[in-house]
């Protein structure tokens, strides 16, 4: 009996051990060993905004150098064999976040060093409003991309107010109660398990690298590994988890860009770029890596582009053409002789239709355009007249159309009798469209007149002379190509005259302009033959406005 009771004791003692060593590898496999699918529903991207504030007697007057970091994290249980989470998390970040980098910094330079930034930061932004103003200007909502500049432009106007005041408190500052925090705020972003949508909720800062969501609960469908555990997946998380297709990441040391991307990584869609040295940015489509498709770009100091892109290269502005376009011509003996025979013009039938074929353009609806304006040739060098102008002219103003003459550039003759000769030859009359100088010589015409400064400056004389004397700032009437050689080596005509750009393509001139000559063989109903085709640079608001302000 004894004997049998003690093999119980000892069997009830043994199963005992078991049960308890079964107990405890069961815990300390819970604890420690995870598979695939725990460790990655334990994982969740960390977010440190970090910005340094400077206190003015205890008051916060100016924020700077913001930065954000990121890490991965990872939810912890705080006891080894319980269930504790509690929405903690451990995250691995430098000690460096902690530190305040400005702590020993002479307070004054610091400052003085922050109103240069601003102003710079002003300056940029004013260019950058002009550039958007004068697009603004000259399109509608019908243009693609009008209702992102319009946005842009009002962004940009809400920075340069911002600017003004942060100025404003710096240049009022006493110097004497001055100090330096640094303000750290602690997000995390976790899936909110509706579309893969994300869900940012800010984290109380535990202690060392241990954050714990204000909530204090496990997120569901989210798993809790042992301290140690998340602990070192935390030191060797390098890349943040994504839960959807766009995110904010450094295009190497040049900027950062936020969108959508491929597999790879890459810009891929809608996205937007910003550089760091230049201020540049860009929004639009991407291809792999490279802006391709419809968007814009805008810096300090550079011109708006706004247009399609291929492959990173900028092609334009592709126009469309319809009957809310603001249309014109320009005309000279040449319709009105045509292979020896001479033809009169139909002033009262006069209409566009048709825009050549010389290159390929965009057309919506019918071509059956209304004329605003026409441009008549009347002089060219020092000698030669158009027999035609005369009459043309008289013509045009009496069926009620805003006329204008041009004068076409030689370079054999000295430009101050070119211009005695169109100021002899020409109406100018209030109300008329400015004068236009025609300049279309070839490579070796410049050479043979001694070079592209001498007929800059042979330009300027016969600009200054026609403006003094008529009160009306002409205009110059130059091709594409020889804005992108020669214009940029005379800033000063760039700047004061208003360019009429020849450029027969798909895409708009890459110059701030008021007209630009689409096609050299257009048809005009009331007009025998080829005629060239322009189009204003604007709508109708703009054209009216442009029209009030002649003199």
């Amino acid at each position: 009996m004894f004997c049998n009771g003690q093999k119980k004791y000892r069997l009830s003692v043994a199963i005992l051990i078991v049960v308890s060593l079964l107990i405890c590898i069961y815990l300390i496999a819970f604890s420690c060993f995870f598979s695939k699918k725990q460790i990655q529903s334990a994982m969740i991207p960390v977010k440190v905004y970090s910005q340094y504030e400077i206190l003015d007697g205890g008051k916060v007057v100016y924020h700077f150098d913001k930065d954000t970091i990121s890490a991965t994290g990872y939810f912890f249980n705080k006891y080894f064999f319980i269930p504790s989470c509690q929405g903690r998390i451990y995250a691995d970040f430098d000690s460096t976040i902690w530190q305040n980098k400005y702590k020993d910094v002479n307070m004054e330079k610091l400052v003085q060093l922050h109103i240069d930034s601003l102003k710079t930061k002003y300056s940029q932004s004013k260019w950058i409003d002009g550039e958007l103003s004068y697009y603004l200007k000259c399109h509608n909502a019908s243009d693609e991309g009008f209702f992102q500049i319009s946005q842009i432009a009002l962004k940009e106007e809400n920075l340069r107010d911002s600017t003004r005041k942060m100025l404003d408190s710096l240049k009022h500052l006493s110097h004497k109660s001055l100090k330096i925090v640094r303000h750290l705020e602690f997000v995390a972003i976790s899936p909110s398990g509706k579309a893969n949508r994300k869900q940012v909720e800010k984290l109380k800062h535990v202690g060392g690298n241990v954050f714990q969501l204000f909530s204090e609960t496990l997120p569901e469908e989210s798993c809790a590994l042992s301290f140690h555990k998340s602990q070192a997946l935390a030191s060797m998380s390098i890349v943040p988890v994504l839960f959807d297709a766009k995110l904010d990441y450094f295009l190497g040391t040049t900027g950062t860009y936020s969108g959508e991307v491929d597999s790879l990584g890459l810009p891929h869609g809608h996205g937007e770029w910003l550089g760091f040295t230049d201020a540049a940015y860009y929004q639009g489509s991407w291809k792999h890596g490279k802006r391709d498709g419809f968007g814009f770009s805008v810096a300090d100091k550079s011109q708006l582009r706004i247009g399609e892109w291929v492959l990173d290269k900028y092609k334009r502005e592709r126009l469309v053409y319809s009957s809310d376009r603001i249309y014109g011509i320009d005309i000279s003996k040449y319709q009105h002789v045509i292979k020896g025979k001479k033809y009169n013009i139909d002033w009262k039938r006069l209409r566009i239709s048709h825009l050549g074929n010389i290159s390929k353009k965009t057309i919506n609806g019918d071509v059956n355009y209304p004329i605003s304006f026409i441009y008549i040739k009347s002089t060219e060098g020092a000698s030669l007249l158009n027999p035609f102008y005369r009459k043309d002219y008289v013509a045009a103003r009496a069926h009620g159309y805003k006329v204008g003459s041009y004068h076409f550039f030689s370079t054999l003759t000295p430009a101050t009798l070119q211009a005695r000769q169109f100021l002899k030859n020409s109406y100018v009359k209030s109300g008329d469209l400015p004068p236009v100088l025609d300049v279309e010589p070839t490579k070796a015409q410049i050479q043979k007149m001694g070079g592209v400064y001498v007929l800059l400056s042979r330009m300027r004389i016969w600009l200054r002379m026609v403006e003094k004397e008529t009160g009306k700032r002409p205009i110059i009437y130059v091709s594409q190509t020889f804005v992108n050689r020669y214009l940029s080596k005379a800033t000063d005509i760039k700047q004061k005259y208003q360019v009429w750009i020849a450029r027969y393509g798909e895409y708009k001139p890459d110059i701030k302009l008021v007209f630009w000559q689409l096609c050299p063989d257009g048809r005009v109903t009331g007009i025998r033959g080829h005629v060239d085709i322009n189009v204003f640079n604007g709508y109708h608001d703009s054209f009216k406005q442009f029209i009030s302000n002649l003199k």
